[in-house]
């Protein structure tokens, strides 16, 4: 089954029945290019001369479809164009399609098209006059020129500029690809960072509440209701407090920056009172040194306060641990809590804490560990143990 031609454009048949009407309006007022009497003038008469002109017409239909076959077949015609008295219709026709050859063809065309015509109105140039020896020879050269390397120079030009203008567009689309991306994960950063700060904020007091509320409602102890109210009333309020913080962080234009009253290692003995007050047995050893980097402050207090809301959460009966000490170049955080079973209701989790720990170290190129082990200092016991190492040096940190 014979292959089907592609439709030519709307333009390229417009401009083959331009070609073909003003070839034979020149056709029926009688003008060629060369008369009757010219020796080059194969084939007299004004009938020869629509062969190549109707040929060279239907060249152009093809002119972005096929246009390496459209040019062939159009230098062709225009040879035989050369024999007849010829049209200059045919030669304008035959410009385009070298014009729209190396425009619309294939990049290797593209890129000899111009060297070939070159080198041929080269030599075309210098051929005739070798052979002829008079000033007029030099005007086959320029003929060929204006009909071959010019409209294929041209042409690669305006590839040229287009080929640029698509690579721009590309640059362009990706540059906007790249900044959507940015803007995607500096949001989900940025989520994940609120969500760790609301998540170590208030989860301690909610904590205190769900297990004091849980004591007073299975008790039925006037004076231990009353403590447990207490408990729960001064975590509220505290716990509001944080709340209000960090709405207000959030509602403030400077978004990327830390809030403005961040926690630092000062206040761990304040959380630890407030742990104790709870109902946790803490014990604090606290030597982190001086000038400390303000994200490792803050990651290693969120640590602990996580560490201690996990304890009061899930942890037995006995007594909680926080280490802090500064060895190599790092802030060493461990909190140990007993491993076990409890006689005390115990509060939900979900996890959510350790994922947050995990990632305060990660952002800051240290190591998170947490799980059970055992007692070094209580053989036969077992401990849940968290610990971090957080890098000191700007270079870490970076």
């Amino acid at each position: 089954m014979a292959a089907r031609l592609p439709r030519p454009p709307r333009f390229d048949l417009w401009a083959a029945l331009a070609g073909l009407a003003g070839g034979l309006l020149l056709w029926g007022s009688g003008l060629g290019l060369r008369g009757s009497g010219d020796p080059q003038v194969l084939f007299d008469g004004g009938g020869p001369l629509l062969v190549p002109l109707v040929v060279i017409s239907g060249c152009e239909l093809l002119r972005r479809t096929a246009p390496r076959t459209a040019l062939l077949a159009g230098t062709l015609a225009l040879a035989a164009d050369l024999t007849t008295q010829g049209s200059i219709a045919t030669i304008v026709m035959y410009t385009d399609l070298m014009y729209a050859a190396v425009l619309y063809g294939p990049p290797t065309t593209a890129r000899r098209l111009p060297w070939i015509t070159g080198m041929l109105t080269i030599a075309a140039t210098l051929v005739p006059f070798a052979v002829l020896r008079v000033p007029e020879a030099l005007l086959i050269g320029v003929v060929t020129g204006a009909v071959t390397f010019t409209p294929a120079s041209t042409g690669l030009i305006v590839r040229n500029h287009r080929e640029a203008a698509d690579a721009a567009l590309l640059r362009a689309e990706q540059t906007a690809l790249l900044a959507e991306m940015d803007r995607t994960q500096a949001v989900t950063a940025e989520r994940a960072r609120m969500a760790r700060e609301l998540h170590d904020m208030v989860a301690n007091h909610l904590s205190a509440i769900a297990i004091h509320s849980t004591a007073a409602l299975s008790l039925d102890d006037a004076a231990t209701t009353r403590q447990a109210l207490g408990v729960i009333r001064e975590n509220s309020v505290e716990g509001l407090a944080e709340m209000r913080r960090l709405i207000g962080i959030l509602r403030d234009d400077g978004g990327d920056t830390e809030p403005a009253a961040a926690p630092t290692l000062d206040g761990l003995g304040a959380l630890v009172d407030g742990a104790r007050a709870n109902g946790l047995e803490v014990t604090l050893d606290a030597s982190p040194g001086e000038n400390l980097p303000a994200p490792v402050e803050l990651a290693a207090y969120r640590i602990v306060q996580e560490s201690l809301t996990n304890a009061l959460k899930h942890s037995s009966k006995g007594a909680v641990r926080v280490r802090l000490d500064r060895r190599d170049g790092a802030l060493r955080v461990e909190v140990t809590s007993p491993y076990g079973e409890r006689d005390t209701p115990r509060a939900p989790g979900s996890g959510a804490g350790l994922v947050g720990m995990r990632e305060r170290a990660a952002l800051l190129h240290g190591t998170f560990e947490a799980g059970v082990v055992a007692d070094s200092a209580s053989p036969g016991d077992r401990i849940w143990a968290v610990r971090a190492c957080l890098p000191l040096t700007e270079g870490d940190l970076a």
